[in-house]
């Protein structure tokens, strides 16, 4: 089936932005390439603003040789892919401070440009920033979803219509780039991501570092996607493209900077210290990880075992999505301790709470799929709210106090 255009399909953060444009000075959108940001804001200001594009070499130019110049002639404007120039925040930050009216600036970026120091202090307390990540099944669907509001409640979201067995598989080898959702053959899908990448390598990755070894980086992606959800060894990791411990952080950062991967820290509270502090790696996009991986859903029939880790990254994908448009501050971990017990995923909102998430790509649960989930309640108390197992099925069934197994699914519902 032939996907839509992108800007058919709802983007539960418009809103956000909407609201944020009455209030402050600069919002600013981001996530990674061709995740929708220009349609997005396009859509959003509909010509009721000048918009500039830094993709246009032109417009680079002009950014980068006189950031002030270009921006003192600006105003209620929408400047697309910042990155290419971040010197332009600096220009922005003193118009602002002459001008403190709300909206004047709507800007996307294709990197979190909040992790270089002088960025983050240059615009603090002016700008809102606002992440898009590629599209949700919720939003694929066009139904905006309860699951994350519903499961801090101690409850759990039943699904009308579950997506199982080869819906699912598929749903997950596609993820949720809007050009991956148009292209029904795999190696088409494969063909697009090799691209991609090269194109991020070719131009992002040059914009906001200095990197000696270029041709390393889709490398070091292609080893990444071997060890998405599990444990990050840098020396490992490395090692096994001539890449020395701290070069190997170095490059991994730089893909966090650009929205490909992301580390999700370990969860820990001092008095517990029998629990294992390393973080994992998950990227963002199951779909883009199937393709570097090479994973079709011929390889996942023969082979079930390859389809766990790649369905652990669709869901942290979800969860992570479902975070930026829900009210409230919410934060990601996961959970292991020394005897090996673990947590996927453990959601923690800003009072404390928790809700625990283990992904498993059978169709079938059993009480030790919980122990877990039972350890982290234990180590929790009255903070525990609700612990899943989510599986290839289509009902929730009880396994204890505040311990369901839980629907794939329920997630988007």
């Amino acid at each position: 089936m032939t996907a839509p255009p992108n800007s058919l399909y709802p983007r539960f953060v418009t809103a956000i932005v909407s609201t944020a444009l009455k209030d402050t000075p600069v919002v600013m959108v981001t996530g990674p390439r061709q995740c929708g940001k220009t349609t997005l804001i396009r859509d959003l200001v509909s010509g009721s603003r000048e918009f500039l594009s830094l993709d246009d070499d032109t417009v680079l130019a002009s950014a980068r040789s006189d950031p002030a110049g270009l921006i003192r002639g600006l105003d209620q404007s929408a400047l697309d892919e910042v990155q290419r120039a971040p010197e332009l925040l600096r220009a922005i930050k003193r118009s602002v401070d002459q001008d403190r009216r709300p909206g004047r600036f709507l800007l996307t970026g294709s990197a979190n440009l909040l992790a270089i120091p002088t960025v983050s202090e240059s615009l603090a307390g002016r700008m809102e920033i606002v992440s898009l990540l590629p599209l949700s099944q919720a939003e694929i669907g066009g139904h905006k979803p309860a699951f994350l509001k519903t499961a801090f409640k101690g409850k759990v979201s039943k699904p009308s219509d579950p997506i199982m067995g080869t819906n699912l598989v598929d749903a997950v080898l596609v993820g949720g780039y809007p050009e991956m959702l148009r292209r029904n053959r795999p190696e088409r899908r494969q063909a697009w991501a090799r691209d991609y990448i090269r194109a991020i390598v070719e131009r992002d990755v040059r914009d906001i570092a200095e990197i000696e070894k270029l041709d390393q980086v889709p490398r070091l992606l292609r080893v990444l996607a071997q060890y998405s959800g599990q444990l990050t060894n840098f020396t490992q990791l490395g090692g096994q493209i001539g890449l020395d411990d701290k070069t190997t952080r170095k490059y991994v950062a730089i893909l966090e900077q650009l929205f490909l991967v992301r580390r999700i820290e370990p969860w820990f509270r001092n008095h517990l210290n029998r629990l294992v502090k390393t973080p994992k790696l998950h990227f963002l996009d199951s779909g883009l990880l199937a393709a570097l991986s090479g994973i079709t859903a011929t390889r996942i029939a023969s082979d079930r075992a390859i389809f766990g880790r790649l369905l652990e990254t669709f869901v942290f994908s979800e969860v992570l999505k479902q975070i930026s448009w829900t009210e409230g501050s919410y934060s990601l971990y996961h959970y292991r301790d020394k005897d090996q017990d673990e947590v996927d995923i453990v959601v923690e909102d800003d009072a404390g709470a928790l809700v625990g998430i283990e992904v498993k790509a059978g169709a079938t649960v059993n009480t030790s799929d919980f122990k877990g989930l039972r350890k982290l309640a234990g180590a929790c108390g009255n903070d525990f709210k609700l612990g899943l197992v989510l599986y290839d099925g289509d009902r929730a069934v009880p396994f204890g106090r505040r311990l369901f197994a839980a629907p794939l699914s329920c997630l988007w519902h």
